[in-house]
């Protein structure tokens, strides 16, 4: 029987790009998680959570198992009919939006930070997925932020009996199931629908000196690697590393860059390993590299979509590509890719969500994001597994042609016939939220007062604050990013991130394109424009910070 809990608001509940993330002790507090859940069922799209079913799981850090329980109470209480969870609260990110899909859930909540650290002392986080599999859209994530504003009670179940999340199989409650599915299986059987997993065995078998490491950074995607890689394709279990999904990542920061996923890395070099990839916290994020070359995310996703008609079953044997988007911080090699296919090419604010529309719509296939982000139309979110098995499918096509094809010879063609659109990213993370803020009103306010000025040599030609009109349903984004565009069509670009739970990120992307020396270290190529960056910026000034966390 549902009961009803009086509370209070909190402040600061308004989700971000990717869900509201906050550390763990803030989601903690006395009914804070419980009335951002309620908020979730008051704003769920309708017909609303009345005999709906909701789609559960998460990465598996710190504090998963507590909310799942919580969600599960507080759902049925409003009405959910059924509960579609992860064994032991397990789910990637993509799964869920695979299984969502798949099995026609009206919804699903995901409880993860992403790439941020887990444990008792860091960072938690629950989104909101509807029913295309996909990110609420702003007009939800609106609406649940205006119910935790004038929260005054929440439902719950009176004398609550937990689920036993360890049982796969189905469990009966008075007025609602909650079902405990593998949270491999569904994916799994997606992914060997997309790519052609009988070319990448044949080419593990006929090429036994090609090595694959993938690290998981002991993040959720371990079992499926372990499924994926070494089960299915047949690669050796030495091929896996941090595969097994801990509460605290190890003590580690699961984000796949070079900076925190440097064991990945050393060894990649120091074991001359053919393919080397990572996964994030949740798995919808993905590196790769190799001994010889580390493959930008915004590289990543364009050739990818050079070769997808040609060699990957889901668009080869389905008319081929139907569009190409990216997010407007990523390069615009995709840009060039989609000009020589004659596809359109869309370029949206920073948020998977954005994709979704123009998925749902037919008028997109493949897209991506600079913050290691890679995906399709097989689901609506981002997907870090899908990537990496992109890269192997691709590898082994283009091997039945040229031998000894490793993923350096397959960039340096793709630049042979596009050039090389030369990226780099720096990031100051958990920079005072004040300052920051005051660097990019400053930033908006510099108007045509830098047009024609020049930096490095480089000249200012355009400012401004990119804003999105959806094509498909007229909704509009403003201040997603300060663009600076210099004549020669470089770019500097400046944002803050959503995806941290405390301070403010800064974040600076620098673009440069060469249609002639593509074989250049990007941050030698780069450097007279990241001078430029800081200069226009003044960011020492305003932060205090002379050096980024992360530079990609």
């Amino acid at each position: 029987m549902a009961t009803v809990v009086k509370t209070s608001p909190f402040e600061g509940q308004k989700p971000g790009t990717s869900g509201l993330r906050k550390r763990v002790v803030v989601f903690q507090q006395p009914h804070y998680t419980e009335n951002f859940i309620q908020a979730i069922f008051t704003a769920m799209p309708a017909p609303g959570p009345q005999g709906a079913t909701i789609v559960v799981g998460g990465d598996g850090r710190y504090y998963v198992k507590d909310v799942v329980q919580k969600i599960i109470s507080i759902g049925a209480a409003n009405g959910i009919a059924r509960f579609i969870i992860g064994k032991d609260g397990i789910l990637s990110t993509p799964a869920a939006s695979a299984v969502i899909r798949t099995r026609k859930a009206d919804g699903g909540i995901i409880l993860t930070a992403s790439h941020n650290p887990g444990g008792p002392e860091n960072d938690f986080g629950i989104k909101y997925n509807t029913r295309n599999g996909g990110p609420a859209a702003e007009s939800v994530t609106d609406a649940m932020y205006q119910a935790t504003l004038s929260m005054t009670e929440y439902k719950t179940i009176a004398g609550f009996s937990e689920a036993d999340l360890s049982a796969v199989g189905k469990q009966q409650f008075d007025g609602y199931t909650v079902e405990i599915v593998d949270p491999v299986e569904d994916y799994v059987q997606l992914i060997k629908s997309i790519f052609d997993f009988a070319l990448i065995k044949r080419f593990r078998s006929e090429n036994p000196q090609f090595t694959l490491l993938f690290d998981a950074l002991n993040g959720v995607t371990g079992p499926y690697g372990q499924r994926i890689f070494v089960e299915e394709l047949g690669f050796p279990a030495s091929s896996l590393d941090q595969c097994t999904p801990l509460e605290d990542f190890g003590g580690s920061h699961p984000d796949p860059n070079l900076t925190y996923a440097h064991k990945l890395v050393e060894r990649v070099a120091k074991e001359r390993v053919s393919l080397g990839a990572a996964s994030d916290g949740d798995g919808d994020r993905n590196m790769v590299l190799s001994h010889d070359w580390f493959v930008t995310p915004s590289d990543s996703v364009a050739l990818i979509a050079h070769y997808a008609a040609d060699c990957i079953p889901y668009f080869k044997n389905n008319n081929g590509l139907r569009g190409l988007a990216r997010s407007m911080p990523t390069s615009c090699a995709i840009d060039r890719v989609a000009a020589r296919k004659g596809l359109e090419c869309f370029e949206v604010p920073t948020g998977w969500k954005f994709f979704g529309n123009l998925m749902d719509a037919g008028r997109l296939s493949i897209c991506g994001e600079e913050s290691f982000g890679t995906g399709s139309d097989h689901i609506r979110e981002k997907d870090g597994i899908w990537a990496i098995v992109a890269w192997l499918n691709i590898i082994a096509h283009v091997s039945q042609t040229v031998p000894n094809t490793t993923v350096r010879s397959l960039m340096l063609d793709f630049f042979s016939i596009y050039g090389r659109n030369y990226f780099t990213r720096y990031d100051y993370e958990e920079v005072d939220a004040v300052g920051a803020g005051k660097m990019m009103d400053r930033l908006r306010g510099l108007g045509a007062d830098i047009l024609g000025k020049s930096f490095g040599g480089f000249i200012v030609s355009k400012l401004d604050d990119f804003e999105y009109t959806d094509p498909i349903d007229g909704s509009v984004s403003i201040k997603q990013g300060v663009r600076v565009v210099f004549a020669d069509s470089s770019r500097i670009i400046f944002r803050l991130s959503g995806t941290g739970s405390q301070g403010a990120t800064i974040r600076i992307y620098i673009e440069k394109y060469d249609s002639k020396q593509c074989d250049q270290d990007a941050q030698v190529a780069l450097k007279p424009l990241v001078d430029a960056a800081l200069c226009i910026s003044k960011l020492e000034e305003y932060t205090g910070r002379k050096e980024p966390t992360v530079i990609t």
